[in-house]
């Protein structure tokens, strides 16, 4: 064969892969036309622009159009310059001193060291204040001026100058790849302040574990905590608690193990979307916790993977679910890179998780069923006060503290009004309340079949929302307020505001009649209070006889 016909051949299979990757495309426009609006726009831009236009702004602008358009918040194009975070976010890994930090008196301040951190083994401890990093001070800087300079690469060191009371010391810290450790107990070991208690209840061998995020490995950290607990109560497991509280899900594969971990039988989940065919995960016997009752905790921010998890298990008779109804985010998102720009992807709603009983798990417009609803007679919803309550005492039992002294006597987390009381946590209370029950008797305690727990997701829903509706209507009151004071001081508008309604006028249970150009009534309106003036201020209307 000739040179030249290699080159023919070799050109010619380039040009069919070239046509080939614009087929989907022409496919689903049927032609071309899709794209001329978008050249016409941008070639008027390039030729009448005011000011030179930014080719990279406007390009960043329409991909982000279109990915909005789809009406998916968790449809999402990261560009090249946020990939790094967007990975970081992924996989729950960075390279750092791995600290919890945050600003105080306008210093920064370490919130908490992590476990097995650089931080914590070169001996930065919680409540110490950074005053300098590499002697430069962090006085006025905003805390992610401060990562900035601490964050680097791995094997290098930083010196964090901290004020501990009334010490000054300089502590050199190396740099390391941090990766964050999601599975928690319900305090810190008083003898290992790096580890984490997990047997909850020594007398009954009842375990609780908590799952922060579906990061990878998390499966297997659960495991692993559930072995310690086991080992710590000298037998088998009775009873374990698995809290997915706040849990905005993570990696399905991650969910799927750990759901397996539980289960010896039985659908998982399942999957499907347009491009896709159904796709079903079951479980597989063999693993050591298939047995022990379970109660999982879910609240309103349990999403995603947390909500495969929690389904799978009530679906199969496995646990309980103590708490509220779940978020509802039950899509699955692939991260795809964009060929044509490294760097930058396009993390994409691909296909909908179903649980065994056949439930959609996400939260589709207009739907009034989502996600993963508490079992019947365990709704137990906190509002807004409660839940700050229960964060606060939460993560006090997060700090680690090396100098910690013992625990008080009257310190027992196996009794579940200590738990109420004490810690504000009235979900975990009624979950170890059942469980205990459960392993006690045999047989889960009686409750009230409040079998309208779906209504009751709606109804604390809408409570909700119009709580945030009377605090928007109180801030709107408080600027007209302060509005109304410095118009006291100052010329007077020579465009006052309108004065429709005489203020004398007494509105509540009169009407409001709507009539058209032609003086033809449209409707007639009742009028339920005394703010119509303000409401109709910034509408499209004027006195009669004005201009």
């Amino acid at each position: 064969m000739s040179t030249r016909t290699r080159e023919f051949i070799l050109i010619t299979l380039l040009a069919i892969a070239v046509i080939g990757s614009t087929v989907a495309i022409v496919q689903k426009t049927g032609d071309y036309a899709f794209f001329d609006p978008m050249i016409d726009v941008k070639t008027m831009i390039d030729r009448y622009a005011v000011t030179e236009p930014d080719d990279e702004a406007l390009q960043q602008a329409a991909i982000t159009g279109m990915v909005n358009a789809l009406d998916d918040p968790f449809t999402v194009y990261v560009p090249p310059r946020d990939s790094e975070d967007f990975n970081k976010e992924l996989s729950g890994e960075y390279v750092g001193i791995g600290a919890e930090v945050g600003l105080v008196d306008g210093w920064l301040t370490i919130v908490n060291p992590m476990e097995d951190s650089p931080a914590l083994l070169a001996g930065i401890r919680a409540d110490d204040r950074v005053i300098e990093i590499d002697g430069d001070s962090t006085r006025g800087k905003t805390i992610d001026d401060s990562i900035d300079l601490i964050t680097g690469e791995p094997g290098t060191s930083v010196v964090l100058t901290i004020e501990r009371g009334t010490e000054t010391i300089e502590i050199t810290v190396v740099r390391d790849h941090i990766k964050t450790r999601e599975v928690k107990g319900f305090h810190r070991d008083p003898a290992d302040p790096n580890a984490w208690e997990f047997l909850i209840d020594a007398e009954r061998a009842i375990a609780y574990v908590r799952v922060a995020q579906f990061t990878g490995q998390c499966a297997e950290e659960t495991r692993k905590a559930l072995e310690a607990a086991q080992t710590k109560a000298r037998r088998p497991l009775e009873g374990i608690v698995l809290d997915l509280r706040d849990n905005p899900g993570g990696i399905l594969d991650e969910a799927i193990e750990m759901a397996d971990l539980f289960l010896g039988q039985g659908v998982i989940v399942s999957t499907k979307g347009l491009h896709y065919p159904e796709s079903i995960a079951e479980a597989k016997a063999g693993e050591g916790f298939e047995q022990a009752p379970m109660v999982v905790l879910l609240n309103g921010q349990s999403a995603s993977a947390s909500e495969v998890v929690g389904g799978a298990l009530v679906d199969n008779g496995r646990a309980i679910i103590v708490g509220e109804r779940s978020f509802g985010k039950g899509s699955v998102q692939s991260v795809r890179p964009v060929p044509s720009q490294p760097g930058a992807v396009l993390k994409i709603t691909e296909q909908l998780y179903y649980l065994p009983s056949g439930r959609c798990l996400h939260r589709l417009p207009g739907e009034p069923v989502w996600g993963v609803d508490p079992s019947p007679g365990y709704f137990v919803p906190l509002d807004r006060d409660e839940r700050i309550a229960m964060l606060t005492a939460r993560r006090e039992q997060e700090i680690i503290r090396m100098d910690a002294a013992t625990e008080a006597d009257n310190t027992n987390w196996s009794d579940p009004a200590w738990i109420i009381e004490t810690l504000a946590d009235t979900q975990l209370g009624r979950g170890l309340t059942a469980l205990q029950t459960r392993v006690d008797q045999g047989a889960w305690p009686e409750v009230a079949d409040d079998a309208i727990v779906a209504d009751e997701a709606v109804y604390l829903e809408l409570a909700g929302l119009e709580k945030q509706l009377m605090r928007m209507m109180r801030e709107v009151d408080r600027v007209r307020d302060r509005m109304i004071a410095l118009q006291a001081n100052v010329t007077p508008d020579p465009t006052p505001t309108p004065d429709l309604i005489p203020d004398s006028a007494v509105l509540s249970g009169g009407t409001i009649s709507i009539l058209d150009a032609d003086g033809n009534e449209i409707t007639k309106l009742r009028l339920t209070g005394e703010d119509l003036e303000r409401w109709l201020i910034d509408a499209d209307v004027a006195p009669i006889g004005s201009n």
